[in-house]
C-alpha cells in the first residue's frame, strides 16, 4: 500500500471511529431507542449522506458499536484469565469481569443485549454484522479454552460435557442475572434484596456448577 492509500485508509478509520464515538455519546445521554442518524451526524460534525457511507442504517450502526464493545469485553476477559492460574479460578474471574464490564460500560452492555436478541446469519451478514459475529465467537472461544483447561487441570468437573455448551449456559445465566439487576431495581428493593448480593451469589452458583468435586 502506497503512502496516499495509507493516508486515505487512516482517514477512513478515523472518521468511522468518530462516528461510533458520537453514537455512543448520544446513546449514553438519550438512550438507543431515541437515537437517530441525524443526531449522530450532528454530534460527529459530518453530513448525513457521509454517515450513510459508513453505516447503512441504525441497525448497521448498532453492530458497529457491538463489535467495539465485544473487543473491550474480550480484552477484559483475557486480563482476568492472565491473573489466575487454574481453569476454575479463570472461570470465576471471567464472571466477575463481565459484571464489572456491565457496570463500567452500560452502553456497550445494552447494545450487546440488543444484538443478542437478533437472529444473525453469517452467510448474509453485512460487514459490521459479520465483524460483530467474529468478535463474539472469539469471546465464546476464550471461555471454551478456559473450561477445557479446567477439566485438564482437575479444577473443573470431568463430566462437564461439551465445553461450548457449558460456556453458553454460563453466559446465559450470568447475563440474565445482570439484566435482572439492571432492569428490576424496584422489584429487588421491594423484596429488600441487595443488587451486589444477588450478583455475587450468581457468580458463586455458576462456579459451583462447574467445579470439580473435592
Amino acid at each position: 500500500m502506497n503512502y496516499l492509500a495509507e493516508r486515505r485508509q487512516e482517514e477512513k478509520e478515523r472518521r468511522r471511529a468518530e462516528i461510533l464515538d458520537a453514537a455512543e455519546e448520544v446513546t449514553g445521554t438519550a438512550g438507543w431507542d431515541e437515537l437517530t442518524m441525524d443526531q449522530v451526524a450532528r454530534r460527529a460534525r459530518l453530513s448525513r449522506a457521509l454517515l450513510y457511507v459508513y453505516f447503512q442504517d441504525k441497525t448497521d450502526l448498532m453492530f458497529g458499536i457491538c463489535e467495539r464493545g465485544l473487543t473491550v469485553l474480550r480484552q477484559r476477559f483475557e486480563e482476568a484469565v492472565a491473573r489466575n492460574r487454574s481453569g476454575l479460578e479463570q472461570v470465576t474471574a471471567i464472571g466477575r469481569a463481565y459484571l464489572a464490564f456491565s457496570q463500567e460500560f452500560p452502553v456497550y452492555f445494552d447494545i450487546l443485549a440488543r444484538c443478542e436478541l437478533r437472529e444473525m446469519d453469517a452467510e448474509t451478514a453485512a460487514a459490521n454484522e459479520a465483524a460483530c459475529m467474529v468478535t463474539g465467537d472469539a469471546v465464546h472461544g476464550l471461555m471454551v479454552e478456559v473450561l477445557t483447561r479446567g477439566v485438564e487441570d482437575g479444577s473443573v468437573r470431568a463430566d462437564l460435557g461439551p465445553p461450548l455448551v457449558a460456556a453458553m449456559n454460563l453466559w446465559g445465566f450470568v447475563h440474565g442475572v445482570i439484566q435482572l439487576a439492571h432492569t428490576k431495581a424496584k422489584l429487588l428493593a421491594h423484596h429488600r434484596l441487595d443488587q451486589r448480593v444477588l450478583l455475587e451469589q450468581a457468580i458463586a452458583m455458576a462456579t459451583r456448577a462447574v467445579a470439580a468435586k473435592p
